[in-house]
């Protein structure tokens, strides 16, 4: 792929669907996921690759559901990669693109520590995002907001009792959220059509 060639696959999952900072759907979806992750983690790159596609295209497409996706670092060892490599996806997130920059780097993940999160493979990650504005990416990555909102979302973890990723908490949009232990998507439909009244 060259420069600003998005994955079609990754076009086509989430075209039309709303995207602001950190979320993907609507926000006015009546139950929200919460996905605790770490870019670098292998498992979360399977939940990503194989099982979200269809919450996504099942769900979120539809507006039923709203995706949050928070910061957990387990599987980067540096903690000042693992604070890089999320502030890039949420810089993208100011653009709307924060998704499209989250499941490019998951496709594009390499072994875990062998320190290929470089500046040079988070640009990368760009290249292949249609639509986003480069110079003010890199701009908004200097944004201490976007570093403060990942010390929350580690605290919000640790609040919620979860230290492994994936993890997710699941609810009612803006009421209490809850654990949610998946086996597989099918436990996770279930969750959601129990919280829809379905």
């Amino acid at each position: 792929m060259g420069p600003s060639d998005e994955s079609p696959e990754i076009g086509t999952l989430l075209a039309g669907i709303a995207q602001s900072g950190n979320a993907l759907g609507s926000p006015a979806a009546p139950v929200t996921l919460e996905y605790f992750g770490d870019l670098q983690c292998p498992f979360c790159r399977e939940f990503t690759l194989r099982a979200l596609p269809s919450i996504i295209q099942r769900w979120v497409t539809p507006g039923k559901l709203r995706i949050e996706y928070h910061a957990l670092e387990t599987a980067t060892a540096e903690p000042d990669v693992f604070i890089a490599q999320q502030v890039a996806a949420l810089a993208a997130g100011k653009q709307g693109r924060a998704w499209d920059f989250i499941e490019t780097f998951y496709r594009e993940q390499r072994e875990e520590g062998s320190g290929y999160v470089t500046e040079t493979f988070l640009d990368s990650i760009t290249d292949h995002i249609a639509g986003l504005d480069i110079a003010r990416w890199t701009g908004d990555r200097a944004d201490p907001d976007l570093a403060g909102q990942i010390a929350d979302d580690e605290r919000a973890a640790e609040n919620a009792g979860l230290s492994g990723t994936p993890s997710f908490l699941i609810g009612r949009t803006a009421r209490t959220m809850t654990t949610l232990s998946l086996a597989d998507h099918r436990s996770l439909d279930t969750a959601i059509e129990k919280l829809l009244g379905m």
